[in-house]
């Protein structure tokens, strides 16, 4: 299985972007899904995650900026962004985790850009 990670670009600060990550093809038993960021120069860092029963988790920087959903029908994985900053510029990277001993699989990722 493969994750396609999308929706990325160049947008203003205060604007807003969408992410989708679509797998190749149906996972079954997800156990959770997440979003991830990389800058450059800096750490891997969690962005927001949601559980099978659709428990969501955000990272306080994102905090009421950032809304992370799924499609049921088809596992599409989605983040909303609005109000961006020029801080969350980077590279983000989509990871479900699935079956009895969460296997991981991730994205290639797709670049956000908010200049100052």
């Amino acid at each position: 299985v493969q994750l396609q990670a999308s929706g990325g670009g160049l947008v203003q600060a205060g604007g807003s972007l969408r992410l989708s990550c679509v797998p190749s093809r149906k996972i079954f038993n997800i156990n959770l899904m997440s979003w991830y960021r990389q800058a450059p120069g800096k750490q891997r860092e969690l962005v927001a995650q949601i559980t099978s029963g659709g428990r969501k988790r955000y990272a306080e920087f994102v905090q009421g900026r950032f809304t992370i959903s799924r499609d049921n029908a088809d596992d599409t994985l989605n983040l909303q962004m609005n109000n961006l900053k020029p801080e969350d510029t980077g590279t983000y990277l989509c990871e479900v985790q699935s079956g009895r001993f969460n296997r991981a699989i991730w994205g290639e990722g797709t670049q956000v850009t908010s200049p100052a």
